[in-house]
């Protein structure tokens, strides 16, 4: 079984499929992996080249899928940065073609739009799409704060209003939301993972990243997603995921030299250990709904 990965790819560092495909390799999935974009760098340094795909590539390729018989082995597609919104409905079909083939496949959103600090750094027709129709098809999505504030319009501020949000997004169309990134304190962050009946939180430290650490949204996905095709225990999954992100990101910060404001790259092949054996654990707490 596999998993089509269609988003972003940079020939430098780690962002999009750069930052997903190989830890879903890791922990032992294969992965089918489709550009929507390619840059030398990821757009965070300021200035980058390459170019984004047409959306019929995408589709194209998805059809070539479908023409060799292995969409049957499809046991989820994961979409992420989106060039333009034509690429959002690129992603609409190969959804609906690998469930044709696989009913049981799940479609995984990273709805990739901003951050808090950043806001938006997508084209205006971008948030809609995943508003409208994107999320709505989806069975697990996983946005940041900014992004879960943008798709149900809820400013976050506490517990109480993350779990408004998040049963927002439930009420969307999804069955499972993974808010990657919360902070209700300085110094702390925090993953929410709720399926409608279940929330649980972990917290971490936080690390001194700023801005300059891109890829993480989508390397927690396709964490989150691979644990959960392996387990489907959403507590579990969580807990395991919290472990290997934070593990992967100390060595990164480690490896960077802590300076400030320096631009850090995810060290995921040097921390790879991380994605099977996580140096530290994380306990999940359940939170009243």
């Amino acid at each position: 079984m596999a998993v089509l990965s269609i988003q972003s790819h940079v020939v430098y560092g780690y962002a999009g499929n750069t930052a997903a495909v190989f830890p879903m390799q890791r922990l032992g999935h294969e992965v089918w992996a489709i550009n929507t974009v390619d840059f030398s760098n990821h757009t965070g340094y300021g200035a980058w080249r390459g170019k984004v795909h047409e959306a019929q590539l995408t589709s194209d390729l998805v059809t070539g899928l479908e023409e060799r018989g292995v969409l049957k082995n499809c046991e989820a597609v994961l979409s992420g940065y989106l060039g333009d919104a034509a690429s959002g409905r690129s992603i609409i079909d190969a959804v609906k073609k690998a469930r044709s083939k696989n009913p049981k496949a799940l479609y995984c959103c990273d709805p990739v739009m901003g951050d808090t600090g950043r806001g938006f750094y997508v084209k205006p027709d971008i948030p809609k799409m995943f508003k409208d129709e994107l999320v709505p098809l989806a069975d697990i999505v996983c946005p940041n704060q900014f992004e879960l504030e943008s798709l149900t319009g809820i400013k976050i501020k506490s517990i109480d209003s993350a779990v408004k949000a998040i049963n927002i997004a439930h009420e969307m169309g999804s069955s499972i939301v993974l808010v990657t990134s919360y902070k209700e304190k300085d110094g702390e962050l925090g993953m929410l993972a709720s399926d409608k009946k279940n929330l649980y939180k972990t917290t971490t430290l936080e690390l001194p990243l700023g801005q300059s650490a891109a890829g993480t949204g989508d390397m927690t996905t396709s964490i989150f997603l691979s644990r959960y095709l392996e387990t489907r225990d959403l507590l579990k999954t969580l807990e395991l995921t919290t472990a290997s992100v934070f593990g992967i990101l100390e060595i990164s910060f480690k490896a960077s030299g802590a300076q400030k404001d320096s631009m850090i790259e995810l060290k995921i092949i040097e921390a790879q250990e991380e994605l099977i054996s996580p140096s530290h654990t994380f306990k999940a707490m359940e939170i009243k709904k």
